[in-house]
């Protein structure tokens, strides 16, 4: 009986190579299948595209599989990059790495698989698959310190049931190791930390050359200007540092926070202080809810670990059932750690939208 083929994705880094390693020692006909979604600036010192390229074809090489390379640039400007500039310009902050898991790496790599005749496709992510119930279920990985199941949280039941997480039970340490043993060139490869399209670049640097700068007054809650700032697009709600203010004269010498953004006026709202009441929010508004099982949970509440406030630690909370476009009432757990009802929260696109109380 012929072995079933696996399309690994491959990106140069050690977690996908252990992963073609795990199913080839298993018995499964793997492929490797190198994208390259990013194509503007492929010749700068930022961009890694072509030694991550070299470290796959050198890993295939070793595991004995074949390597092949399929471009999803323009598939990735339409579907990716195009909704990251308009949130951004939106004043919002998005997270392009869930929007392209979803869109390309779980939608264009397994349409491109299964052309192979490939049934399934396989990944380096941390996180689980576990069929229940006749659903599939997405699950946290084995090493908490490295789960990614959350930006894996837009895919669907289609694109979960066709999928496979080698690495999912396993510690980093464990993926490492195993590397090494089986003598993999890339076992000590440095983690990407980057913006899937970015890489290391300056953050700041890469998105003024897509949005424009329009500098506007930087003010405190009472309407005193304090600075200037180079673009709302340019700054995240909660952000602390990079804000560009240091010492203001008369000012406390607490940290300063973006607390708001006002893109009417163009004006950037600051305060002092972790604490302080306008980093803390009573609402959120949640819109194109994504649910793993195709369609809300039947029960009336569930468990959930949304961020409760612009700059805090993710705390336990329950949230009630909600459609799309709507919003969800929940219980909010402020620093404190006192409950307080009646808030609500949820996400757009890949990010939680925080609300005026």
């Amino acid at each position: 009986m012929d072995a079933e083929k696996i399309v690994v994705g491959m990106s140069g880094g050690v977690d996908s190579s252990v992963a073609a390693l795990l199913l080839r020692r298993a018995g499964f006909e793997v492929v490797g299948l190198f994208m390259k979604n990013w194509e503007d600036d492929d010749d700068d010192e930022y961009c890694s595209t072509r030694q991550d390229l070299i470290d796959c074809a050198a890993v295939a090489d070793v595991i004995g599989i074949d390597l092949e390379v399929v471009n999803f640039a323009a598939e990735y400007k339409d579907r990716v990059f195009a909704e990251f500039l308009r949130e951004y310009s939106a004043g919002r902050t998005p997270n392009p790495d869930v929007l392209c898991n979803a869109e390309i790496k779980f939608r264009a790599f397994l349409d491109h698989a299964v052309a192979l005749g490939a049934r399934r496709i396989a990944t380096g992510h941390y996180a689980q698959v576990r069929r229940a119930d006749g659903r599939f279920e997405l699950l946290k990985a084995g090493d908490g310190s490295k789960d990614q199941s959350y930006f894996l949280h837009r895919l669907n039941q289609g694109q979960l049931a066709r999928t496979m997480f080698p690495l999912g039970r396993l510690q980093k340490t464990e993926v490492r190791r195993t590397a090494k043993e089986a003598g993999l060139p890339n076992f000590a490869k440095r983690d990407s930390t980057g913006i899937c399209f970015i890489g290391e670049r300056p953050f700041r640097e890469f998105l003024n050359r897509y949005l424009p700068r329009r500098p506007g007054a930087m003010r405190t809650p009472e309407g005193r200007m304090v600075g200037e700032h180079i673009g709302l697009s340019f700054y995240t709600i909660g952000q602390r540092k990079g804000i560009g203010l240091g010492g203001v004269k008369g000012a406390a010498e607490d940290a300063w926070y973006v607390a708001a953004k006002d893109m009417e006026k163009n004006e950037l709202v600051v305060v002092q202080g972790h604490d302080h009441p306008l980093l803390l929010r009573r609402a959120l508004e949640a819109r194109d809810a994504a649910w793993v099982s195709g369609e809300p949970p039947g029960t009336d509440r569930i468990a959930n670990t949304a961020p409760r406030r612009a700059t805090a630690r993710r705390t336990p909370n329950a949230v009630s059932r909600a459609s799309r476009g709507r919003r969800s009432r929940s219980s909010s757990t402020r620093r404190s750690g006192r409950s307080r009802r009646g808030s609500r929260w949820c996400c757009i696109g890949a990010r939680c939208a925080w609300a005026a109380a």
